[in-house]
């Protein structure tokens, strides 16, 4: 394999390869990132930090209203319970959880806190 080392018009140390070498090194570098990223994976959900859900939760998150429904039966509390614990009146969760209204940044985060999942996880997808 050839390879030629050079500098830019600035300065700047290159190295000149053939492209098959550049894309077989660049596999190599996202097999790497890919590892390293199912390793802190494996280690979140070790640690409890993360959970995986299954096909019937998924089809049931599908099913559900909104995923702040999906979640807060997951995690088996009823509606005032939830409510109540995030310190959000019960009509305007309800009104939340069916879909019919949209909550604040600081609405969701709440109820995350309380549920043990992200904000992401409960900000229903934009009609």
């Amino acid at each position: 394999m050839t390879v030629v080392r050079t500098r830019t018009p600035s300065g700047e140390a290159i190295v000149i390869l053939p492209e098959a070498e550049f894309e077989r090194l660049r596999d190599l570098a996202e097999e790497a990132a890919d590892a390293r990223a199912l390793a802190a994976s494996l280690a979140r959900l070790e640690a409890g930090e993360e959970e995986l859900l299954s096909g019937d939760d998924l089809d049931a998150l599908r099913a559900a209203p909104t995923p702040l429904a999906f979640w807060r039966g997951k995690r088996g509390l009823s509606v005032a319970d939830l409510a109540r614990q995030a310190g959000v009146p019960e009509e305007r969760f309800s009104a939340v959880e069916r879909g019919e209204s949209i909550g604040d940044v600081q609405l969701y985060r709440r109820l995350a806190r309380v549920l043990g999942v992200e904000i992401e996880d409960l900000v229903p997808d934009a009609p």
